[in-house]
């Protein structure tokens, strides 16, 4: 999804897209380039690949492919594809030269058997992209869908990985596309009419964790008004389900039994819990429209969680995260009055136009902890004199 903003979103970015897809890419791996290309003991992965599949006590002999619920299976597609995007480009620039090939601005997003390729017209993708991908994906046994893969215009949109990316007088958007947001509710009014019988609190356990993972998964995205629009559309779906189970009762009982005020808004859809000594006298059914929009923003590259020089950025991006946790600011609290308000390092007062950093005086990747007695609070720019000379920090 960043891939493709930064791909797509400047005004002299590419504005044609060769929507790809794979017919069955799962199903149709050939094993022998399996087996020929991927840098493992060649006798044990083809006895994986030939092994077939045992489902509800019936045996299926897997001749090509690999189960698309094997463990190893997304792993061996990935390794199938390894190589698109760096063959494409030379392939661009042998065929191309230089110059015509840095104007077609040809970029490769793909995620897992998902991709997508960019360009600054439709020929070059049409005539130059396409046909080198079909002739890369046979050599593997696989191909392009026909009536699936198409070019488009940034303007008119495409889907990828359950968004939708488009230009709005030049402006860059990416929302949740339709067909994602209609499965979804589609799964969550099945749960909703294959439980008619089941207690309020059995459903909003069931239902919460499909609602946060989903708008968990949207949040990078323009998706404020997709996720209002789920509320009342999931408000409805549980209103028709009360309603079902006391025909006899009037509308003001039936919200009276099933829905609550709170002290921030009405028609609640909550249950009082049944388990003794719970902190919440009420289960409340996740709102979506809670969800907070944060931009997500790409991990360096060349990263790596293991290295020292790298200890402050993952320190930073540890931080970012944090904030958004509840435990994590009653953690900072604690650190806060630990040590009186001031940062570890100088001695001088934090606050909120200073600022602060969680600073970790065993790094993590020395083996510390994240135990409060392994962390400190400190000045962000006292953080970076720490990092950068070596100072060690003493807790207070």
């Amino acid at each position: 999804m960043a891939q493709n903003f930064i791909c797509l979103a400047k005004k002299y970015s590419p504005g044609w897209v060769l929507e790809a897809d794979i017919k069955g890419c799962f199903d149709h791996i050939n094993h022998d380039w399996l087996v020929t290309n991927v840098p493992m003991d060649a006798g044990i992965l083809r006895k994986w690949l030939k092994a077939g599949i045992l489902y509800r006590g019936q045996y299926e002999p897997t001749e090509e492919g690999t189960p698309q619920g094997g463990i190893i299976s997304p792993t061996l597609a990935n390794m199938a594809l390894d190589g698109l995007e760096g063959g494409l480009k030379e392939h661009v620039y042998a065929t191309l030269g230089y110059t015509k090939a840095q104007q077609a601005k040809i970029n490769v997003i793909r995620y897992a058997d998902d991709f997508v390729v960019t360009g600054s017209s439709q020929e070059v993708l049409v005539n130059t992209v396409r046909p080198w991908v079909e002739k890369f994906l046979a050599t593997r046994g696989l191909e392009l869908s026909a009536e699936k893969t198409r070019v488009t215009h940034i303007d008119a949109g495409f889907d990828f990985l359950g968004w939708n990316f488009r230009k709005y007088n030049g402006k860059l958007l990416i929302k949740p596309s339709k067909k994602n947001v209609s499965t979804f509710y589609r799964k969550v009014k099945g749960v909703i009419s294959d439980h008619k019988t089941v207690r309020q609190e059995m459903l909003i356990k069931m239902l919460n964790p499909m609602l946060r993972g989903w708008a968990n998964y949207h949040h990078p995205v323009v998706a404020k008004q997709t996720l209002n629009r789920m509320d009342a559309l999931v408000f409805g779906a549980l209103w028709r389900w009360a309603r079902r189970r006391h025909n006899n009762k009037g509308s003001r009982w039936v919200r009276e039994r099933y829905f609550h005020t709170n002290a921030t808004r009405n028609w609640v859809f909550a249950a009082r819990r049944e388990e003794m000594g719970a902190e919440e006298p009420l289960l409340e059914l996740y709102r979506l429209a809670d969800t907070p929009i944060v931009r997500h923003v790409k991990v360096r590259a060349e990263y790596n969680p293991f290295d020292p020089a790298f200890e402050q950025y993952g320190e930073k991006r540890r931080q970012d995260r944090m904030v958004r946790s509840r435990a994590h600011r009653k953690q900072w609290a604690s650190l806060f009055l630990s040590q009186q308000g001031k940062c570890a390092h100088c001695w001088q007062p934090i606050t909120a136009e200073s600022g602060w950093h969680d600073h970790h005086i065993v790094p993590r990747v020395a083996g510390g902890s994240d135990l409060l007695s392994n962390r400190v609070l400190l000045h962000p720019s006292c953080h970076v004199q720490v990092h950068a000379l070596g100072i060690t920090v003493v807790k207070p």
